[in-house]
Order: structure tokens, then C-alpha cells, then sequence
């Protein structure tokens, strides 16, 4: 027996953990390389990781729904068992002395974003006959497969900006959860030691988790809480406890707007593009990010820095079957409305179907949520942290105007925009939106710019 420890990979996006979204095996079961082994969500997208090599799963040391740290150990795989790979018991010795490094999990795959996690997965014979396993320092011990990143505290993404509050390196906490993990009792007991830490720190928010009895007649239907829906409820909680929102509505006239939509529709229509109003918009908030390029930044609270973007990225808020995706739309500015409208169109198709990959997903420097086509009058979005704003598009309607000294029907919808009053201030805000606004109700000026 030649076992070997899997232990969960750095993806490479900065994370710390991920979600066991689902096992695409089942303990036991022979497997051959590159046949799909795990899907992992994290704070980023759900990616497949697959079989680094041929053999037979021994153990599966996580469950379905479970978050573990990056490094820790999530299975271990039989490699000398029968369906093992022949060839590397006949590598030559200075091949075999080298395979530590090059023995490295396949990379992992970008997979749908809002994957449903599926139970189990279907059981593939690895083939082939038992062979002689490579020489192992004990038959019986696992080894190891996946080496953490070197010199990585870890700790989840909370506890990780309760420490930058504080004022703590991570390094310096005696670690007492899985794995050499820090927990927040952890940060508790090095603060009781260090006045001085806690004192920086404020009182941030700390609730203690609450129970909800069970319904003794058993009218009530209790579905775990993971997957997508418990990373959306993760991020808006950072969100709101991180950036000091304040919203900021102003009614818009787009009669003009509306006329010139319906003529680029039309144009549009004979090569399959649905122009909708989303292009004018993301275009008129470039014009107002040039004159306020505030708006286009993010703080980094590792080194205490403002990031202002000169590059424009807007995630577009797409509600799925799944719950909330916003995929990215990049090089805004450099994108005619016949581009932006095609882009945006495809985007949104292959997010509903569930196609989008890592990339489509990351790199946002701003968000737009669009409810206009559900109702309601305007909404007070949380911001997509840590962007610095969200800007949320609403319904058009029609609605009396005076022009020229007389009450006429035209066209108004709301633009409500919450801001991180941390980094922007309220007077910019406003100044933002009213170039956004010139911009619209006077759509020449796109011409402009």
C-alpha cells in the first residue's frame, strides 16, 4: 500500500479556504489521472480539481458542504493500488529522486460558477492490473502530496480583517484550530496579552450564532446553508460591516435615450444583438469615473493604500436559478455600444447556463445591478466589497415632465448609487451622479467623449 495525502491546493486566487462543493468520487473507487476528483467553491468562483494520479481513493477526510483551509488534507489515494500507473514504478532513479517536485496536482479547472452541489459521482474503473509501487519510507504512512504555500498563516477571511483591525500579524498568534488554523478566540487570547492591539481595534460587530427551535409538528423544511448561497451571504456581511455605505438617488429624464435605444435596437437586431440600456449607461459612468476617478478605486487595507484604477471593469449583477453571479465585463471604455450590448448579451447567457469561467468572474473595478425589469421604484444596493460603489438601474416610466413651461408625458427612471463613505464623500457622490445624468438625458454627448 503506497498511500498519499491530498491536501487542498492554493488555486492562486489569494484565498485561504474553500467549500467542498461536491465529490466527483466515492471512497474506494479506482480513479485514473485526470479523471475529476473534487469541485471547490471559494470566495471567487467553484473551480474541479482533478486526479493527480492513477490508483484508488482510500479515505475522503472532508464532507460535502465542509470549509477547510488551504494545505489542509481533504482525502488520501491508494497509489500502488491495482489501476496504479506502470510506468512510474519504471522510472529511472534519478527521474524518481526528482518527483517530489514534479509531482504536483493537475491544475485546477475553471468550472461553472453556479454549480449546484450534486451528491457523489459516477464511479470509473481505473483498468489495467496491480503493479509494483514505487518505494516508500513506510508502506503503512501516508505521504505527503500537496505542500501548503510556504509561510501562509491560515485563517479565514474574517479573522483575517479582525487582525488587520487589531493591528496583529497573523505569524505572532499561536494558532489552536484545525490545522495550525487562527480563530477568533485565538486573536481574543493575543489581544488579552497585548492591550495595545485590542485598544486599535475598536468594538467591531462579534455575535454569537443563533438557534432557531425546531417546529415540534414538522411544519418547517430545513435545507443546509452552503454552496453559493452561504459565499453571497458571506460577502454582503463583509460588505456591510467593512465599507460605510450611504445611497444616493436621483431621477432621470431619458426620453431621448429611449428614442435613440429603439433606433440602435433595430440596427443591432439583424445580427442577432439585443441592444438594451445597460450600454449607455456603463458608458456614461466612464465619462463621470474620468472626472471622479475616485469612484474607480478600492482601498487596500494591508497597506493602507488607495487603489485608483485607470481601467474599467464593470460586474454586472445577474440573478440565476443559483442565486446572485456577477460576471465581469472588461475594457468598458475602449468598447463601442454595439460591443458592449453583444458582450453583455453572451455574458449573461452563459452565466444562466452556468459556463462562465474564473476570468469572467474576477478583475471587477465596479458593479452595476439592474432591477428595472422586475419593478419597484429604486433600491439601496450593497456594494460589491471592495469596490468602492455599486450603482443600481431602475424601471423607465412614464411620467409627467415640464418643458418649455408645460406639463408633457415623458420618460424618468431612478439611479440609486451606495458609496463607501469611508474613501468618497457625499458631495463627490452627488457630483458623480450628475455627470452621469447630463450624460443620459442628453445622449449627444456620448459622442463626445
Amino acid at each position: 500500500m503506497a498511500l498519499k495525502e491530498f491536501k487542498l491546493p492554493d488555486i492562486g486566487e489569494g484565498i485561504a479556504e474553500g467549500e467542498i462543493v461536491s465529490w466527483k468520487v466515492a471512497a474506494g473507487q479506482a480513479v485514473k489521472e485526470e479523471d475529476e476528483f473534487v469541485e471547490v467553491m471559494t470566495d471567487k468562483a467553484t473551480v474541479t480539481i482533478t486526479v493527480p494520479f492513477t490508483g484508488k481513493i482510500a479515505e475522503l477526510k472532508a464532507k460535502e458542504g465542509d470549509v477547510v483551509p488551504v494545505g489542509s488534507v481533504i482525502a488520501v489515494i491508494d497509489a500502488g493500488a491495482a489501476g496504479g500507473d506502470a510506468k512510474a514504478a519504471e522510472k529511472p532513479a534519478a527521474e524518481k529522486a526528482a518527483a517530489p517536485k514534479a509531482e504536483q496536482p493537475a491544475a485546477a479547472k475553471a468550472a461553472p460558477a453556479a454549480s449546484q452541489a450534486r451528491a457523489g459521482g459516477a464511479t470509473q474503473s481505473g483498468g489495467g492490473t496491480a503493479t509494483q509501487a514505487p518505494p516508500q519510507p513506510s508502506s503503512q504512512q501516508a505521504t505527503q502530496f500537496v505542500q501548503a504555500s510556504p509561510g501562509k498563516v491560515l485563517a479565514a477571511p474574517a479573522t483575517r480583517r479582525r487582525a488587520r483591525e487589531l493591528g496583529i500579524d497573523l505569524a505572532q498568534v499561536q494558532a489552536s484550530g484545525p490545522r495550525g488554523r487562527v480563530t477568533n478566540d485565538d486573536l481574543a487570547t493575543f489581544t488579552n496579552g497585548h492591550p495595545a492591539a485590542a485598544a486599535a481595534g475598536g468594538g467591531g460587530p462579534r455575535f454569537a450564532p443563533i438557534a432557531i427551535p425546531a417546529d415540534s409538528q414538522g411544519r418547517e423544511e430545513r435545507v443546509p446553508f452552503r454552496g453559493l448561497r452561504r459565499k453571497i451571504a458571506e460577502a454582503m456581511t463583509r460588505s456591510k460591516f467593512t465599507a460605510t455605505h450611504f445611497t444616493y438617488v436621483d431621477d432621470i429624464d431619458v426620453t431621448e435615450l429611449v428614442e435613440i435605444r429603439s433606433q440602435a435596437k433595430k440596427a443591432f437586431a439583424e445580427q442577432g444583438v439585443n441592444v438594451t440600456y445597460l450600454p449607455f449607461v456603463m458608458k456614461a459612468i466612464v465619462a463621470a469615473m474620468r472626472e471622479f476617478p475616485m469612484m474607480n478605486s478600492s482601498l487596500d487595507e494591508s497597506t493602507n493604500e488607495l487603489v485608483i484604477k485607470k481601467y474599467y471593469n464593470f460586474g454586472i449583477a445577474t440573478d440565476t436559478d443559483n442565486g446572485l453571479i456577477v460576471p465581469v465585463i472588461k475594457d468598458v471604455d475602449k468598447k463601442s455600444i454595439g460591443q458592449l450590448a453583444a458582450d453583455l448579451q453572451n455574458l449573461a447567457q452563459r452565466t444562466r447556463d452556468g459556463a462562465v469561467t474564473v476570468d469572467d468572474l474576477t478583475g471587477g473595478t465596479f458593479t452595476i445591478t439592474n432591477a428595472g425589469n422586475i419593478g419597484g421604484l429604486f433600491a439601496t444596493p450593497v456594494i460589491n466589497f471592495p469596490e468602492v460603489a455599486i450603482l443600481g438601474v431602475h424601471a423607465i416610466k412614464d411620467t409627467p415632465v415640464v418643458r418649455d413651461g408645460e406639463i408633457v408625458v415623458g420618460k424618468k427612471m431612478y439611479l440609486s448609487v451606495s458609496i463607501d463613505h469611508r474613501i468618497v464623500d457625499g458631495a463627490t457622490g452627488a457630483r458623480w451622479m450628475n455627470v452621469i445624468k447630463a450624460t443620459l438625458e442628453q445622449p449627444y454627448r456620448l459622442l463626445l467623449g
